[in-house]
């Protein structure tokens, strides 16, 4: 177990002063939500329209991108107010989703893995949140609003009955059953998703129909990130996804000329947003700018503003995250705000302090567990490594999709990327990481071990570690333990509650901290931790052991006890440990019965360890060809298949 000596020497490391009340929009303090009911306001209740796009990063000509052809959006920015600083708490869209519809970052739902179901033949079941979580727009019903949703919800859990009014391709505004019923409405663009930067040359005229020549890219005069080599290839692709923007700006005309003919335009605050950046490799799934950095514009029109917030034309530097959005929209509609939203309205009365900082997540992207936090101020990012010993390009099928990222693996196999993009292609990476935004836009020069930025780094280590006490941010428990929590405790949630009630959860992080990249000090507090009552301390102990490697022997009798752990999820993470010790066939006893155990995700545990073995997994070829039937969980299926073909020198392809 973890000293309070150890526990100490954690929180010094982190720079953790001990609370975190100052950070904005952290807090829950899990009390029943106020009654949703009006409050008397003195004006009407505004219309309020939500216009979001997939995969789109801030590449608008009001962004001041000389290359964006976005009339329709640069017109609304000068009517209204653009935000330059707007975040998505993580760089893929269910997690992001999830907080934008409860007001809650996903990852203290349980709702932070993408996706959260295992998207199987015969599908898997997905998170429940308590009914004391409500998602925003049933508040806003419960006021009078006529809600609609238009039509993509994927939140990573089911929507409670009540949530819309309609939610559907046919959802519109306009069947609200009383003209004069205020409403709130959803319409989703999808043609910005990374499927449609990847259609070929018939599918990309067709979804790009409305553009005159005048307005398409040539693919020579854009620039591209360091990050990317220069090819022909990455090149047509980067100017195939400016045309998708400008064929969403189309579409956002569309949305408001209907808004126009109704007379409703002087009655509605339109809200413009995307749910991450663009659907290209080191962009979408990952925690920096490229990926979470998102377009936001909002018009309020003159009867509704409040102060000097929506005049027309205004830039606004401050930061705003996506977990801000429900609480604006409750506190724009005069409506109160329930103590368990952890956003922070930013605009309508009363509104809070500005953000110092805005948090990011990354943590299971579709078959791939990789746990990352990232911090943002104005200027800098820091980026918390958790797995520092897993690559940052893992295999993951539908990014390996990409024409981008095949021309990555081309070259980094050839030898000839360029150091920007090679030091992605890294085995390991950096435990933490801090970039200088401003010399340093895209991303690309680590300045954490640079003394010039030593008291930058300790402030935002200090910062994410409290953030992710205060938010009870469930990242660290294995997904098989999340679901075993979910049973017990009756959502995931609850559980984050009791880990804060029985105080183990700076332990945890303490103990994480360390099995990500431990040295021989930490032997003996790994093995402790193997004997813990949680098995979620038992999972990093042996994680720890394992990426210890040979100096971790004097552990071996521990680890052979936890071989035959009550949880499945240590024993895989035991058997990866056994495997790294040179003990392979007690390894792969271990894991091909997981692999056809009855729990999926630990399932995919097992799958992902015999993966990372490479050629030591060959004599478990006949349990990962089974495991290519799993109809519970397609992750399981991909992460075999993949294994099968590093195996075999094979290219299967799988659903």
């Amino acid at each position: 177990m973890t000293s309070a000596k150890t526990r100490r020497e954690f929180l010094r490391w982190m720079g953790w002063t001990g609370g975190c009340m100052g950070l904005a929009g952290c807090i829950d303090a899990d009390r029943e939500p106020a009654d949703p009911g009006p409050i008397e306001t003195p004006y009407p209740r505004p219309n309020i329209l939500w216009l979001s796009c997939e995969d789109t990063g801030p590449h608008l000509g009001c962004y001041g991108d000389p290359h964006a052809y976005t009339p329709t959006l640069d017109a609304l920015a000068a009517q209204g107010v653009l935000y330059r600083n707007a975040f998505a708490v993580t760089g893929v869209c269910a997690p992001t989703r999830s907080s934008i519809i409860t007001g809650l970052y996903p990852t203290t739902l349980g709702t932070h893995h993408m996706r959260a179901g295992g998207e199987g033949v015969d599908r898997s079941v997905l998170p429940k949140i308590p009914v004391r979580i409500r998602c925003f727009p049933e508040l806003l019903r419960h006021a009078g609003y006529y809600c609609t949703n238009n039509a993509k919800q994927d939140y990573n859990f089911r929507a409670p009955e009540g949530t819309w009014d309609e939610s559907s391709n046919q959802a519109h505004w306009k069947n609200r059953p009383k003209p004069e019923q205020p409403f709130f409405a959803v319409f989703n663009y999808t043609g910005t998703h990374e499927g449609s930067i990847r259609l070929d040359d018939a599918g990309h005229a067709e979804r790009t129909a409305r553009l005159t020549d005048d307005q398409r890219q040539d693919p020579d005069a854009l620039p591209l990130p360091p990050y990317w080599p220069d090819t022909p290839i990455v090149r047509k692709q980067w100017a195939k996804y400016y045309e998708l923007v400008t064929a969403m700006d189309y579409w956002v005309a569309d949305r408001l000329r209907e808004l126009d003919e109704a007379g409703l335009a002087e009655e509605t605050i339109v809200f413009f947003w995307a749910d991450h950046g663009p659907g290209l490799p080191r962009a979408k799934r990952w925690c920096y700018d490229s990926g979470t950095r998102i377009p936001l514009i909002v018009r309020i029109p003159a009867r509704f503003r409040v102060g000097t917030q929506g005049i027309g034309g205004t830039v606004e530097t401050e930061l705003i995250s996506s977990v801000d959005f429900a609480p604006t929209v409750l506190n724009l509609a005069g409506l109160p705000i329930p103590s368990t939203i952890q956003g922070r309205a930013f605009l309508g009365p009363n509104v809070p302090a500005k953000r110092r900082y805005v948090f990011q997540a990354r943590d299971r992207m579709d078959e791939r567990y990789d746990i990352v936090r990232a911090v943002r101020d104005t200027r800098y990012r820091y980026v918390r490594n958790y797995e520092p010993y897993k690559p940052y390009f893992q295999h993951v099928q539908t990014a390996e999709a990409d024409p981008v990222m095949a021309e990555l693996r081309r070259l980094h196999a050839a030898g000839q990327l360029p150091p920007e993009a090679e030091q992605f292609m890294a085995d390991t990476k950096p435990i933490e990481e801090l970039y200088d935004l401003a010399v340093d836009p895209h991303e690309v020069h680590n300045v954490a071990e640079d003394p010039r930025y030593a008291m930058i780094l300790q402030q935002m280590r200090a910062a994410h570690v409290g953030w992710m006490l205060a938010t009870r941010d469930l990242g660290l428990i294995p997904e098989p333990e999340l679901v075993a929590g979910e049973e017990r405790y009756g959502t995931r949630y609850d559980m984050g509650l009791a880990l804060d009630r029985e105080h183990r959860r700076r332990d945890l992080f303490y103990l994480a901290s360390i099995a990500g990249r431990p040295n021989l000090t930490h032997v003996s507090r790994l093995t402790d931790a193997l004997r813990h009552s949680d098995p979620a301390f038992r999972y990093w102990g042996a994680i720890g052991l394992g990426n210890l490697g040979a100096v971790a022997v004097p552990a071996l009798q521990f680890l052979n006890v936890a071989a035959q752990d009550a949880s499945p999820v240590v024993r895989v993470a035991t058997a990866r440990a056994l495997a790294k010790l040179g003990h392979t066939d007690e390894a792969l006893e271990i894991l091909t019965t997981e692999l056809r155990g009855p729990q999926e995700w630990v399932r995919l545990h097992a799958a992902t360890v015999l993966d990372e073995m490479g050629p030591d997994a060959r004599p478990a070829v006949e349990a990962l060809r089974r495991a290519l039937a799993d109809r519970d969980n397609k992750y399981v299926v991909r992460v075999a298949n993949h294994a099968l073909n590093t195996l075999r020198g094979t290219n299967n392809q799988v659903r």
